[in-house]
């Protein structure tokens, strides 16, 4: 919405720049696409690579906090 309102107040300082912002925003959109793309395959790759690096460590039973796969806790008082 913000953006809108500031398209508009340059639509109203100098028209001329405000067309041409409206007609590049979609050109710049698809030349950027590529790399959009290529960024989110390498999240991709790394977070396999992350993955495979910690998964010794989730099958010997490290996990995520001391309660992770080991059921409720045992009944009693909290613990201060």
């Amino acid at each position: 919405m913000i953006a809108f309102l500031l398209w508009l107040l340059l639509l109203v300082v100098c028209w001329p720049l405000a067309l041409l912002a409206l007609v590049l925003y979609p050109l710049v959109w698809l030349l950027l696409l590529p790399f959009r793309l290529a960024g989110v395959a390498v999240e991709g790759v790394l977070e396999l690579v992350r993955a495979l690096l910690l998964l010794p460590a989730r099958v010997l039973g490290g996990g995520r906090g001391p309660s992770y796969g080991r059921g409720p806790p045992p009944p009693g008082p909290p613990p201060r």
